[in-house]
């Protein structure tokens, strides 16, 4: 039996609560002796300690490991002499370093939950935002230029081979999925401001290239500014959205609050070779140690990861406890003490977790019988 190697990193403030949960749930799982769990320091914490938020130790745990799980990072007021923070270099540097060019965060409204709009049930929202991630606006991170304190630049930069890959990724995962809630088409939406900058006019001239090669998939465009307002009054429209860096940063969250909350986010950003794993919320270090936060974006996102190293090992073992994990959520979801406070409800972290354990124990049973 193949045993697979998860680095995992805690992180700041609630990273180490709700990265602990999905542990527990993952070791739950019919699959759980198949997976190892090596934990490596990095964060704002570590950088209070040592002066460095990425150590090479974890550099090469991360490189190495077959999957890696992480919590939350950052802890404000713990920044670089630039005024930037010192939690976030982790997740940035690993993205460049390990290549993790497609960051997917799926946006669905689950049973049990109620949406911030007005009116939508589950099944009105399922879509999902791929996100480039090693270039665009953040790529210039460390690289800008404060000309004595009087101006300040930074540069966003697209290439061709960047805007190649993530739209074809797009595509190929539209033909994956059952098309839009509202009319059922796959469909890819290319969000960007190509009737203002030259290199959002190349990102969408490069995605519709690529998009001749899947005549079965809609096509779709939508300015950044423009979306911000069809997420909230016609969700059911979307199936895939692919964007730049930034603009992807920015529209998912606010796309996660209209599924709940910023916890109910998974996310998953991934290379040709490597995968990294955690919810897109920070490290809400004001609730930290409570035993109050959020898991479910983390236990979902541990999910993705079963199905990440399924498919790239051609494992079903993996793929069928992904699929476990995901129905045993929405059987938390649904229970009466199911809810965290920012979905309206009091459920504790760790009676989250025991829910979804418990939905995890009773489809094993299932399936056994």
């Amino acid at each position: 039996m193949k045993t697979y190697e998860i680095a995992v990193v805690h992180g700041d403030g609630i990273g180490p609560e709700v990265c602990q949960a999905a542990i527990d749930v993952l070791k739950a799982t019919p699959v759980a002796n198949a997976l190892s769990f090596v934990e490596y320091p990095a964060g704002a914490g570590h950088y209070l300690k040592v002066g460095n938020a990425f150590p090479p130790e974890t550099h090469a745990g991360c490189t190495k490991a077959d999957a890696i799980l992480h919590g939350a990072a950052g802890i404000p007021g713990v920044t670089y002499p630039d005024g930037t923070e010192t939690g976030i270099e982790f997740g940035l540097q690993l993205r460049f370093q390990l290549d993790l060019y497609a960051n997917v965060r799926p946006i669905k409204l689950r049973p049990g939950v109620t949406s911030r709009l007005r009116d939508r049930k589950t099944g009105d929202i399922d879509y999902v935002i791929l996100r480039e991630n090693t270039e665009g606006l953040y790529a210039a991170r460390g690289n800008g230029v404060n000309l004595r304190d009087e101006l300040a630049v930074d540069s966003l930069v697209v290439t061709r081979k960047g805007i190649e890959r993530i739209c074809r990724a797009a595509f190929e995962l539209a033909r994956k999925r059952n098309g839009a809630p509202g009319d059922g088409k796959r469909r890819v939406t290319c969000c960007d401001k190509a009737n203002v900058l030259r290199t959002y006019a190349f990102f969408r001239k490069v995605f519709d290239e690529v998009g001749e090669h899947y005549p079965d998939i809609e096509k779709d465009y939508a300015y950044a500014d423009a979306m911000t307002v069809y997420l909230l009054e016609r969700p059911e429209h979307y199936d895939v959205i692919v964007m730049e860096n930034m603009f992807g940063d920015i529209m998912s969250d606010l796309a996660a609050a209209t599924v709940g909350s910023m916890g109910m986010s998974p996310s998953s950003e991934i290379g040709d070779h490597h995968g990294f794993f955690q919810a897109a919320h920070g490290s809400a270090p004001t609730i930290a140690g409570q035993n109050i936060a959020n898991p479910y974006g983390t236990i979902l996102s541990a999910g993705s990861m079963l199905q990440w190293l399924g498919e790239r090992h051609n494992d079903p073992r993996l793929i069928d406890a992904a699929d476990l994990i995901e129905r045993s959520v929405e059987a938390a979801m649904m229970a009466p003490d199911g809810l965290t406070r920012d979905l309206g409800g009091r459920a504790t972290t760790s009676g989250v977790t025991a829910l979804v354990v418990k939905g995890l124990a009773n489809g094993v049973a299932t399936a056994a019988q």
